[in-house]
């Protein structure tokens, strides 16, 4: 009687010399044709991924850099940085959207207002200056230094603020992280 495993590797065997007996008796140039528009269409397609995936992160460094430049503009270094980190946890915390720009657009229904709040103020802005000048460059390498991660994270796992001269209800149940600048961050 014949094992299992001789009938398995029989099997294999056989498969694999039909496999080179039609290797042997086919014409190769389709198959070779193939193969190099198999290669072309793969090394297309990655060349496209690089340049989409460069755009996103450039387009989320813009949307970084904004948030930065109209919520901590006026703010030392150290609060502006701050306002960037809140901003890259709340897109890694899953709590929030998955990306930098929705993060920064995000809106909630305020039914007290009765109206769609953004969760940034200065995106509920019919209009907002195009940001220019020394504080925007700054801006920029705040946004950039954060996005690529090129130094430790001051306030790990803080995924709110406000500005120090209110006092916002949400405030009483959250945990004070620091108060940097005219900020106060909570985890």
């Amino acid at each position: 009687m014949q094992r299992a495993s001789d009938r398995i590797a029989w099997a294999v065997q056989r498969w694999w010399f039909d496999l080179r007996l039609l290797w042997r008796g086919t014409d190769k140039e389709p198959w070779i044709f193939g193969l190099i528009v198999c290669l072309i269409a793969t090394a297309f397609g990655l060349a496209l991924r690089t340049v989409f995936a460069h755009q996103d992160d450039r387009r989320n460094l813009v949307c970084l850099a904004r948030n930065v430049y109209f919520e901590a503009r006026g703010e030392p270094a150290a609060g502006q940085y701050a306002v960037a980190e809140v901003t890259m946890n709340r897109t890694a915390s899953g709590r929030f959207p998955g990306t930098v720009c929705d993060v920064v657009y995000q809106k909630k229904w305020d039914p007290l207002r009765n109206r769609y709040v953004g969760a940034f103020s200065w995106t509920e802005l019919d209009w907002a200056p195009i940001p220019d000048g020394d504080e925007w460059r700054q801006a920029w390498k705040v946004a950039e230094a954060v996005y690529y991660r090129r130094g430790p994270p001051m306030l790990e796992d803080a995924l709110f603020y406000h500005a120090a001269y209110i006092r916002p209800d949400w405030a009483r149940q959250k945990r004070v992280v620091a108060r940097i600048g005219n900020h106060i961050f909570y985890r």
